[in-house]
Formats: structure tokens, C-alpha cells, sequence
């Protein structure tokens, strides 16, 4: 899909990134191990400011409960979650050499080069060369259609090969990469042997896919006598709290937990930098919400928020274009489920476009019913698209009650809500009652799993043991995610199961959650690209027109030259600076010039410079030049630093500033 990618020169990108050290592989004087990153000073920052304005948009403006809970998670609580069992990925092996493949990624990489290497044929035909030139012809070609991007393509989906396809084999491979996440092992199987899939390095087969477990497994004591694994979400820590919470919510409904950490997940191929990695950070939200009541109190304020939508129903029809509508709408439709779910949606467009997310380059993507995580009834991604394509950079899933109802069961602790009734409530009900003098004696220590498994069973479900018991006399029930899991035999002498008259003064139930949860790195690194751009008169000044409200450094601070008089007027506007909340960098370095220095900090993303001159020392003023348009005015030190701590706080514009302020000298800031 020739526009799925951001174009831009990743290459000078990451050049740019590993000079200015934003990120670098960990450990990397070793031999490194992939998936692993630190982070230095700039990328650190940038990261810092991301988290800090989280915090601000959900924890601080939703009233949320903020916790931090433990990485390392016993076992017994993941296998009850179904992490253990399900928390898994498709995984080939190049059948020669053994290399290992996601296998999605590989049918997907594989399919886009050969879409690409069409649109190249047809780019060779159109130019109606002759046969000498060809060879020309594709270089150029393939230059000016990928630009940087034809290594990394060469990487996964191999090279881009000049071969024009029927019509209908592009069309039905983009059918395909449209609903490719929903294909299962069999179906990536299926694909593999149908389109030749192959490792795209070496051509050799590739085996069918096998399930492989993402979780880091680890043992805990001295000893290793408790297995555990390290947290591949910060999800399963605040489920196992919601008593304590619900508590210091005074019991009251709905409310909201939030966590920002470190999670692990042992990645088949970590490639593409911070987009695929072992050790990441999360931000989650976990929404309380009662079932039967999904609205939200502040759902008017979001109602009116277009977003881009790309619902299953389009995907399944092999399209790719999102649908432009309002929350209010969606909701409305029935396209998102819920006020709660599309509320959630809406914060968290606003918040990806207060970071400096393009609009245009943000959608919404709902899960496909094969993709859906094992406990999520609902669940949209917010993609952003990059020169890797559209990355998932945030997932808001409804998790229905699912997590608090089986750590629950296992646990035997009520994590539920108990609503008083203003009137009581009145209502027939099949109820399973067990004769004790024989129910206790038959199944021991199993009977008191076994009698909770049979009140937790819908009207339905007892209705089949009822009618197994009078036709069979037993009933099998099957236990799992319990103390005692197996199966149990029941006979009609061990329960009495019949309609009852129920009357309710308390009404009993587990919240559905809605969970917002977000991938620290992957928005950094969009939000990177985003901002990633050259100058117009010189492609090799590099500029990352960060916002200020996230920006590394807000403020450099400089001298015009080295000379000793500028020492002390230096030190003080950036004293007052700092004193301000800004933060601010000092680059005084005597052996570059002042036009080097400004775009070595245009790098970094520094919007503001404050130049300390000979006029300074005269009359106390200095020069305030703005990173993207590099145009500067001149002010009193004191007024200039106003005017900084203002637009970093968003309390005033440039365009403001411009309008209020004459235009100085610009030259030096070009140079």
C-alpha cells in the first residue's frame, strides 16, 4: 500500500537520534541484546514531558486514583488473567537458516514490497524508456518512489522488485493487508503456502506458524519455589486492589485507577527501534463502570469531537479508508458500543493532538473479532501512521467484568459493588441449593469451588445442569482458574435446583472496565517523525519542531561570542529562567559559531534562544529567537524571560509576540 507510510529520510532521522543520544541500544559497548533501549538526556526529557501531561489530561482532570504496583507478578495470578495460556503471538522459522519471524508481519512485509515493486513496473512502463536504459530507469524509480526508506523495506519485506501484477492480485492483496490481523495461525498458514510467503533475505521456506508466549518467566525466593514472570501489562495490579480502591473511593461508583511503568514482553523480532520492544513503558487507565449503566457524566464534552474511525465492517470489506464522524455519532450508530468507551476515545484524540500528533496522520481502529484479546468485548486502537506504516499506539479496550470476576473465583474475595436499593427489588430466579449432609461429604475441599462455580452460572448454563441431573442423573462440572480445578460429578441428591421469589435490598454486581492503555514509546517516536524536518534553504539542518509544552529544553541560552563580559549576564538569565520553571540549557561553547550553535539545538527541538550580546551589557537586553521561523526580537531580560515562561505555559503565541514586538536582525539566525 503505496501511502501507508510517512515519507520522510528515516536514515538522517536516526543519524539525528544517535548523535543527539534521545535513545540508544542498551548495553551497546557489549554485544547487545535487540528490544533493549536506554535513554539519554533529550529522549529522557522528551519522555518525562509526554508522562507529565498524562498525568495532567487523565489522572488530574478525571480525578483518577493513581497506584504503583509490583512488576514481578506471581504465575497463579497471570494463569488466572489467561496470560499464561493466551497471551501469544505467531511465530516461523526460516526452515534453513532458523531465523525467526513474526509470521503477520512477515505475510504483511512480504505482500507491500510486491504491491510496491508493481507500482514501480508501471511507473518503468509509463516512462516508455528504451531497453538500454531500463536498468537506469528502475534506479531512479525506486529512489524517488521510497527515498530512505527502500533499506528498511529491504529488511522486511525484502527488495522491491519491478514486477507488474493483474489488477486483481493487487486488489486481493490489499484485501488482505487490510484485515491481516485477523487472520489466526491457520489463516497465516493458509496465506504463506497460497502466496509463497518466504524469508525475504534469503528465499528459503519458512515453517507454519506456532504460538509462542510473550511473558518474561522468572522464579521468585531464594530457592525458586514460586514462579512468576514479569508484568506484561500494569493491568493485573490494579484489578487485585479494587476492594482497596473502591474503599478510598468512599464506595463510590463509577471511578477510575491509573498506573504509568515499566512491562515486559519477550518480542519474537523486536525491530524498528522503539516501535517493537522488550521493556517499555505503560500508561493505563482502568475505568470502573456499572454494566448496566455505561453512560458518562462528561460525555457531552466529547461528544463533538470528530475522529477518523475504521470500524471492523469496513476492514472485513478490504477497505482502509477511516470514516470522519463525531463521537456524538458514533456513539449514537452503535459503531462505538458505548458513552463511557467513546468518551475515552475522545481524550485520548485530544490528548495525541496537544502533543503535537498530526491530525491527519491519526486514526481509530477497531480490533477484529480474531485479534480481540482474550478478556476485551470492544476494543479500539489509536493508530498513528509513520514511515513503518500505522503503528498501535494506544488500545482502549472494554474489558467487560472479566478480570475482577475470575481473580474473584480463584481468590474466593468479593470484588464487587453493593448498591443500596431505594425500593426493593423483586424478581424470579433458578437457584441451585446444595444439600449440605451430602454435598460437603461427596466433594471435600472441592465443594466450596464447586457450589460458587454453580452460583455463578447464568439461568441458562443451570437450566442444562437441572436437565442433565433429571435426565441423566449426574452432571458434570468443569472447573478451571481455581483451587481445584477438574471435574466433579453432581447427582440430584447433592443439589436442589428450583425458581425462587428473590427479593433484593442490596443490589450485588461486578463493573465492567474500560481500559485506556497507552505505549510511551511508540507515541514518542511517532510524535519524532511527526516533528522531523529539514530546512528549507539548507536539507542539511535538521529541526524537530517540537511543541513547548513538550519540548526536551525549552529555553537555550547563549553568548554571542566568547568573550568575558558575557560570562555573568549568561549565568543570570538562565538563573531566572530556571527559577521560572523553564528549563533551560547553556551552550557556550567558544569554538562554534552562534549560527552552528542554534541548529545544533534546533536538533534537539528547542523552540526559544536567548542571546546575550554587547548591547546587554549597555542597556540590559537581549535577543529571543523563536526555532521555526527563526525570527528574533529584543527585550529586557526580565521581560524576556516573561515572555518565555509564557509560551512554554501556552499563556501566549509567537504570532502573538510578533504582532507586540518589532523585528530585529535576523541574519545571525540563519547563518
Amino acid at each position: 500500500m503505496t501511502d501507508s507510510k510517512l515519507n520522510i529520510d528515516r536514515v538522517a532521522l536516526e543519524q539525528l537520534l544517535n548523535k543527539r543520544f534521545f535513545y540508544a541500544p542498551s548495553f551497546g559497548i557489549y554485544e547487545n541484546v535487540a528490544g533493549l533501549f536506554d535513554f539519554g538526556p533529550t529522549g529522557n526529557a522528551l519522555q518525562q514531558n509526554l508522562i507529565s501531561l498524562w498525568r495532567q489530561h487523565f489522572v488530574i482532570e478525571e480525578d483518577m486514583l493513581e497506584v504503583d504496583c509490583s512488576i514481578m507478578t506471581p504465575s497463579q495470578v497471570l494463569k488466572t488473567s489467561g496470560h499464561v495460556d493466551k497471551f501469544t503471538d505467531w511465530m516461523c522459522k526460516d526452515t534453513k537458516t532458523g531465523e525467526i519471524f513474526r509470521a503477520d508481519h512477515l505475510v504483511e512485509g512480504v505482500l507491500e514490497s510486491r504491491i510496491e515493486g508493481d507500482v514501480l513496473a508501471r511507473k518503468m512502463a509509463d516512462m516508455s524508456v528504451s531497453d538500454g536504459n531500463d536498468k537506469t530507469v528502475a534506479t531512479d524509480a525506486a529512489s524517488s518512489s521510497k527515498g530512505s526508506n527502500a533499506k528498511k523495506n529491504k529488511k522486511k519485506g525484502g527488495p522491491i522488485v519491478a514486477t507488474k501484477l493483474d489488477d486483481s492480485v493487487v486488489e486481493e492483496y490489499r484485501n488482505i493487508l487490510a484485515q491481516i490481523d485477523n487472520f489466526d495461525g491457520h489463516g497465516l498458514a493458509g496465506l504463506i503456502t497460497k502466496y509463497d510467503i518466504r524469508n525475504p533475505d534469503t528465499g528459503n521456506e519458512v515453517t507454519h506458524p506456532v504460538e509462542f508466549n510473550l511473558m518474561f518467566e522468572s522464579n521468585i525466593g531464594p530457592t525458586g519455589h514460586i514462579k512468576g514472570y514479569l508484568r506484561p501489562e500494569t493491568a493485573q495490579g490494579q484489578f487485585v486492589n479494587f476492594a482497596r480502591l473502591l474503599d478510598f473511593n468512599n464506595q463510590k461508583m463509577p471511578f477510575a485507577s491509573a498506573m504509568i511503568g515499566r512491562s515486559f514482553r519477550n518480542e519474537i523480532s523486536p525491530r524498528s527501534g522503539l516501535l517493537r520492544v522488550r521493556e517499555f513503558t505503560m500508561a493505563e487507565i482502568e475505568h470502573y463502570v456499572d454494566p448496566l449503566r455505561k453512560q458518562h457524566p462528561r460525555f457531552s464534552e466529547a461528544a463533538d469531537i470528530k475522529v477518523p474511525l475504521l470500524p471492523g465492517s469496513v476492514q472485513l470489506e478490504g477497505k482502509s479508508q477511516p470514516i470522519v464522524m463525531t463521537i456524538g455519532e458514533a456513539v449514537e450508530k452503535k459503531i462505538i458500543d458505548n458513552q463511557t468507551l467513546g468518551y475515552f476515545l475522545g481524550r485520548i484524540y485530544t490528548y495525541l493532538i496537544i502533543i503535537g500528533i498530526k491530525p491527519e496522520l491519526l486514526r481509530f481502529r477497531q480490533h477484529l473479532q480474531n485479534e480481540m484479546a482474550h478478556y476485551a468485548c470492544d476494543c479500539w486502537d489509536a493508530e498513528i501512521k509513520t514511515s513503518y506504516g500505522w503503528i498501535e499506539c494506544v488500545g482502549c479496550a472494554d474489558r467487560s467484568a472479566y478480570d475482577l470476576t475470575v481473580h474473584s473465583n480463584f481468590t474466593g474475595e468479593k470484588l464487587c459493588v453493593r448498591e443500596n436499593l431505594s425500593e426493593p427489588r423483586v424478581y424470579e430466579k433458578l437457584v441451585c441449593e446444595p444439600n449440605s449432609r451430602v454435598f460437603g461429604p461427596k466433594l471435600k475441599k472441592a465443594a466450596k469451588p464447586v457450589q460458587e462455580h454453580l452460583a455463578s452460572l447464568s439461568a441458562d448454563e443451570l437450566t442444562s445442569v437441572k436437565n442433565a441431573l433429571a435426565k441423566d442423573g449426574k452432571a458434570v462440572v468443569k472447573l478451571s482458574g481455581t483451587t481445584a480445578d477438574g471435574e466433579y460429578e453432581i447427582t440430584p441428591d447433592m443439589v436442589s435446583i428450583e425458581n425462587k421469589t428473590i427479593t433484593e435490598h442490596v443490589r450485588e454486581y461486578i463493573p465492567n472496565v474500560i481500559e485506556p492503555s497507552f505505549g510511551i514509546g511508540r507515541i514518542l517516536y511517532s510524535l519524532i517523525e511527526h516533528s522531523f524536518n529539514v530546512r528549507a534553504d539548507d536539507e542539511q539542518r535538521a529541526v524537530l519542531s517540537f511543541k513547548p509544552v513538550v519540548a526536551p529544553f525549552k529555553c537555550l541560552v547563549l553568548p554571542l561570542s566568547g568573550h568575558p563580559s558575557f560570562e555573568k549576564p549568561l549565568l543570570d538569565v538562565a538563573r531566572r529562567l530556571r527559577s521560572n520553571g523553564v528549563p533551560a540549557r547553556i551552550d557556550d561553547a567558544a569554538s562554534a559559531s552562534i549560527g552552528r550553535r542554534y541548529a545544533r539545538n534546533d536538533e534537539l527541538g528547542t523552540p526559544f534562544a536567548i542571546t546575550v550580546d554587547f548591547q546587554t551589557a549597555d542597556d540590559n537586553t537581549v535577543t529571543l529567537r523563536e526555532r521555526d521561523t527563526t525570527k528574533q526580537i529584543r527585550g529586557s531580560v526580565e521581560e524576556i524571560v516573561t515572555l518565555v515562561k509564557d509560551l512554554v505555559s501556552g499563556n501566549t503565541t509567537w504570532d502573538d509576540v510578533l504582532a507586540s514586538h518589532q523585528l530585529v536582525n535576523t541574519a545571525a539566525a540563519s547563518s
